[in-house]
């Protein structure tokens, strides 16, 4: 048994010089030391030598199989480094480089940045909060009590009758006023939710909330700071404005804001239906029941609020009709951006 021993690991050390390829190894190892190889199938034969013999070819057969373990170690890494160099010469190495495509921000994101950078730079400091909100903060506390007509202008996801997803980033201004004492320069970006769904509304968007609050402001202060807004958002220094008398319960008085359309400057287009005017958010001044549920003085303290969609303006600014666009995922659409 001794000489079949050796004689298998010559006949493989032989055999192993002349493989050229990771598979040709493989195989000549799992015929000689795998479960059912040549070199196993000898091992299960030692039970039948004699007592006295047995020790001694037991320790030869555990040498040979060691050292032709480390044989094969050896061989499958020249052959692993003679593949690399194979492969490099068969590469072209004339042939341009695949540059790799560079991730950036959905169009709505850098819409988002671009108004809370402009705010900030008016000097409003940036606040956020739950988008899963409480019914007090969402309606209550904007002078928007249960059953109020108003609460049909938002279609609301009820979670309980207490707890609901935000309908607007207003209740941020009731938060915000609970906490500090004017004066405030607040802007409030996030999610909101309606139960929407068509080519001008989803059930989930972006809108960013925006209040001022202190001593003796006015409608002037306003329509100063989104003018300039609006000049620095569409890059236009003679932008139009105008304001129409509108319903918000807690502003009073309130306005829809339209700009001067941006496609055609006024002269009407399709786009703003021949009107001249885009409408782009609303605003108006706190009501001062709203003053009173964060224990403001309404005499002493007066502020203004307004709120603006993102989608809206991301329309607007790029000349989109279809705001599902935005969440489709559709990367020749995301690409231009």
């Amino acid at each position: 048994m001794e000489q079949e021993l050796l004689q298998l690991q010559a006949e493989a050390v032989t055999k192993l010089s002349t493989l050229e390829s990771q598979k040709d190894l493989e195989e000549l190892r799992v015929r000689y030391l795998g479960r059912k190889g040549l070199f196993t199938g000898l091992l299960r034969q030692l039970g039948k030598v004699s007592a006295e013999d047995r020790p001694r070819l037991g320790q030869l057969a555990n040498q040979i199989k060691e050292e032709l373990d480390q044989k094969f170690t050896a061989r499958k890494s020249e052959l692993a480094g003679s593949d690399t160099g194979a492969a490099i010469i068969r590469d072209d190495l004339s042939l341009p480089g695949r540059i790799a495509p560079f991730g950036r921000l959905h169009p709505v994101t850098q819409i988002m940045d671009e108004v809370c950078s402009i705010f900030i730079d008016l000097g409003f400091a940036v606040a956020e909060g739950p988008d899963v909100e409480l019914d007090y903060y969402n309606f209550e506390a904007l002078n928007i009590p249960k059953h109020h007509p108003a609460r049909d202008m938002h279609d609301t996801f009820y979670i309980n009758d207490s707890i609901l997803l935000r309908t607007h980033t207003s209740p941020m201004q009731i938060r915000a006023m609970e906490k500090e004492r004017p004066p405030l320069r607040i802007i409030a970006p996030g999610k909101v939710y309606r139960c929407d769904s068509d080519i001008t509304h989803t059930p989930m968007f972006h809108q960013v909330e925006g209040f001022l609050v202190d001593r003796k402001v006015s409608f002037a202060d306003l329509k100063g700071i989104l003018s300039v807004f609006c000049q620095k958002m569409f890059d236009q220094s003679d932008i139009g404005l105008r304001f129409r008398p509108s319903f918000f319960p807690f502003t009073e008085p309130s306005a829809e804001v339209d700009i001067g359309c941006v496609i055609c400057r006024g002269e009407g287009c399709r786009v703003c239906k021949q009107t001249g005017w885009l409408e782009i958010l609303g605003a108006g001044m706190i009501d001062p029941e709203v003053l009173k549920m964060v224990d403001y003085d309404p005499e002493e303290f007066s502020g203004f609020a307004f709120g603006l969609g993102i989608e809206r303006i991301a329309m607007l600014k790029y000349g989109i009709d279809d705001i599902r666009l935005f969440y489709e995922n559709d990367l020749r659409f995301l690409k231009q951006f």
